[in-house]
């Protein structure tokens, strides 16, 4: 359990789905005072879907932190935030039934998440995600679920495992090749791309609209051509 004084501690979940459903994974990360990562958790989920992954993400932070001890838990999915803060009371009332009368998605989650929140005090804080200058706690959560997502294996800093790495392009055995010393740089190799879903700004301080590419970069989300100048 982490958590042995009643000082206010910062963390941060976040799942990752390869394909939605597909290869997904979670991770939480718990902060010291300066908000510096201090003690992380990631796992597969084998095929999963996102909102499986995010809630996944936050079953697992909050079954790891000590239940005297007030969070505050820092998120970029709105479908887990609003599943506890805004849905999860109506759905108990109506017996796990939607407000159209259906079963509640992924209700085993919603259910052990609920059984954790229960006495606890918990304030949930939504960031957005992918930010060149977004929150940290939630970067780092992004890239170790990234990672487990791409890779199927578990990592944290209990097993001694290296900070996540700043882009999901990870090889599949985890593993980055070293440059020898004095070997000049090779110019990237193209960017996996996706279309904004959200207005940004990149690195170079040009914004991106939404729906326009968009590949990640060790600051963050940004114009695929600036990956490739950067690297």
């Amino acid at each position: 359990m982490i958590g042995d004084m009643l000082e206010r501690v910062v963390a941060a979940c976040d799942g990752a789905s390869k394909g939605n459903p597909g290869p997904a994974g979670w991770a939480w990360v718990v902060a010291d005072g300066t908000e510096t990562p201090t003690r992380w958790e990631a796992g597969p989920l084998g095929t999963a879907t996102n909102n499986v992954a995010e809630l996944t993400a936050l079953e697992r932070l909050l079954t790891a932190v000590d239940p005297d001890v007030p969070l505050e838990i820092r998120m970029d999915s709105q479908y887990a935030m609003k599943a506890v803060t805004t849905w999860l009371p109506g759905w108990k009332r109506k017996g796990w039934k939607t407000a159209a009368g259906k079963p509640v998605a992924n209700q085993e989650l919603v259910v052990r998440i609920d059984e954790l929140l229960d006495g606890r005090s918990v304030e949930f804080r939504y960031v957005p995600a992918h930010q060149v200058d977004g929150d940290r706690l939630n970067d780092f959560a992004d890239r170790a679920a990234s990672q487990a997502a791409i890779v199927q294996e578990p990592a944290g800093s209990d097993l001694g495992s290296p900070e996540p790495p700043p882009s999901p392009d990870t090889p599949a055995s985890g593993t980055q090749r070293r440059r020898p010393a004095g070997k000049p740089a090779r110019a990237a190799s193209p960017a996996r791309t996706i279309k904004a879903k959200f207005p940004g700004r990149c690195l170079c301080g040009r914004p991106y609209a939404a729906g326009e590419p968009i590949a990640k970069n060790p600051q963050g989300w940004g114009h695929p051509e600036c990956r490739t100048a950067e690297a």
